[in-house]
């Protein structure tokens, strides 16, 4: 059974697409360092990974969870129950996101959050990430950071030598013990929410800004895949996470249930005596040369306008809120925030606007640049795993919702949730994201922005560079850019993708106004 739990298929995981010869181009001598040399026969590391994930999915963590899922094609579906619970039977290769976020959070260096009761696989989830960039399962145990009420920031980070506590003059002379699990390139924290308070700001340090600090010495730390692990993150710890620390957090995971329909592989292991982690199939290790590799493979997929056009759309329409000031530049969300005012007493002054359509009424708060650059980093490597070289618009689909999972807060009284089978995504937090994400593209579809977008149009001009623009054409730009402002304002109401078209064109409005006077002292 062992033997059968470490073996790896020689078949590739997805069938490869023919090759063409490729000419030679000088071109390619400029663009960039000549790269590491990489053996003939090695495998491609979007193919290693992906063997990692179905060894993972069959052979240790056995999840039938395909939730994330690729359709080429007719794909069957059926309705259970009295909901009529719809299942879909994937035509492309599917994925089961508690296995896969994690490999990617991998892949990338970013921070995973496990959520789900006991004995759910979490731990075991994360301590196989250390085995599979190359630390034995006893390196990756010991190193691994138990969250409990008395763990002190010594615990965290280490602690300063005795002997120079006593001959020490300044603190700048005291040497620290550093912990050695600060210096891995996958951390491990079990159960967080159960550390203090203050130790939980020295955690943040660490995971947000890649140092330690003690007795003003500093650790520098290297890049690291993070691994969080909680049994309930809706404040059922011993401590309440501080809002930093969460922020900190790329995506949320949940540990789905196991399917008993395989308890004779449980029974297997229990006879034979061993763990998943224990077998990790050597060719499945990453060293430290392909995780970096890999990482840059990824940052290098490209983004198409179209895929990035919809998720600007999207992004835009949650942190407008009108009622919140006068002046546009503060008609936010974070405005009633920091003033300390509930958003519902706010949202009685509103008039005309349809709640039930406006999909940032869903929504207690906007999307910060942070949590837009972790989407942009797991869409490329959700790609980068399928083999693909541009993010397509359903790799943004499925990584969404495990991204903003903790980044967009639903306002449950919006009159959305009171619609004919919405109820349930007010738990439904996965469900939920993907269906405000579908909703924006439909929109994007009706307002038929690919064909007909003013603004953007305006932007491409504006990219091109002010060199050689004459006084005419910068004014002809401020009157196109005056005529855009007075139709739209003739009667239209204020979304949030208008919202921040407006304050676009005021910004061209400024850039073209100050060119102006530019040439105007340059005679």
């Amino acid at each position: 059974m062992k033997r059968r739990a470490a073996h790896v298929p020689e078949a590739p995981t997805l069938p490869p697409e023919p090759t063409t010869t490729r000419a030679f181009d000088i071109a390619d001598l400029y663009r960039g360092p000549v790269s590491q040399p990489v053996e003939a026969n090695a495998v491609p590391l979007d193919e290693k990974l992906r063997q990692a994930y179905f060894w993972i999915v069959n052979q240790a963590i056995i999840s039938t969870h395909y939730d994330i899922e690729y359709h080429q094609g007719p794909s069957p579906s059926f309705a259970f129950g009295d909901s009529k619970a719809v299942v879909d039977l994937p035509s492309g290769q599917s994925y089961s996101s508690f296995v896969l976020l994690p490999l990617l959070t991998f892949a990338t260096r970013r921070r995973c959050l496990f959520v789900g009761g006991p004995g759910r696989g979490k731990t075991a989830s994360a301590v196989l990430m250390g085995v599979l960039a190359g630390y034995s399962v006893r390196d990756v145990r010991r190193a691994m950071q138990h969250g409990h009420p008395q763990m002190t920031i010594a615990d965290l980070l280490g602690s300063p030598l005795p002997s120079d506590l006593m001959k020490a003059e300044s603190s700048e002379q005291i040497r620290i013990a550093w912990r050695s699990w600060l210096t891995m390139r996958v951390r491990i924290v079990d159960e967080y929410n159960r550390i203090p308070t203050r130790t939980q700001s020295a955690l943040l340090t660490v995971l947000g800004d890649n140092y330690a600090e003690m007795f003003d010495q500093i650790l520098e730390c290297p890049d690291a895949a993070w691994f969080l692990t909680a049994n309930d993150d809706a404040g059922g710890g011993t401590y309440p996470v501080i809002e930093a620390l969460r922020d900190r957090i790329d995506v949320v995971v949940q540990a789905l249930s196991f399917n008993n329909r395989f308890l004779h592989e449980l029974v297997d292991r229990v006879e034979q005596g061993y763990r998943p982690e224990e077998v990790v199939p050597a060719q499945l290790v990453f060293t430290p040369d392909e995780l970096d590799r890999m990482h840059e493979s990824i940052l290098a997929v490209e983004l198409p306008d179209p895929v990035r056009r919809r998720l600007e759309f999207f992004a835009s329409q949650f942190e407008f809120f009108e009622p919140a000031a006068v002046q546009l530049e503060y008609m936010t969300k974070d405005t009633a925030r920091l003033a300390g005012v509930d958003l519902h007493l706010l949202s009685s002054a509103e008039t005309g606007r349809d709640r039930l359509a406006d999909v940032g009424a869903q929504t207690r708060n906007g999307l910060s640049v942070r949590a837009l650059q972790t989407l942009i980093v797991y869409s490329k490597a959700l790609a980068f795993f399928r083999g693909q070289h541009v993010v397509g618009l359903d790799d943004l689909r499925q990584v969404l919702p495990f991204v903003l999972h903790d980044k967009l807060v639903p306002d449950l009284d919006a009159p959305f949730f009171e619609g004919a089978g919405n109820q349930p995504l007010r738990v439904d937090r996965i469900g939920w994201l993907r269906r405000l994400f579908d909703l924006s593209c439909a929109e994007y579809d009706r307002v038929d922005l690919d064909r007909d977008d003013p603004v953007g149009a305006m932007l491409a001009e504006f990219a091109v560079g002010l060199s050689g623009v004459t006084d005419a054409e910068a004014r002809l730009r401020l009157e196109r850019i005056e005529r855009l402002l007075a139709t739209w304002s003739t009667g239209r109401k204020l979304y949030g993708t208008v919202y921040d078209d407006i304050l676009v064109l005021k910004y061209l409005h400024q850039r073209y106004t100050n060119y102006l006077a530019w040439l105007r002292w340059q005679g």
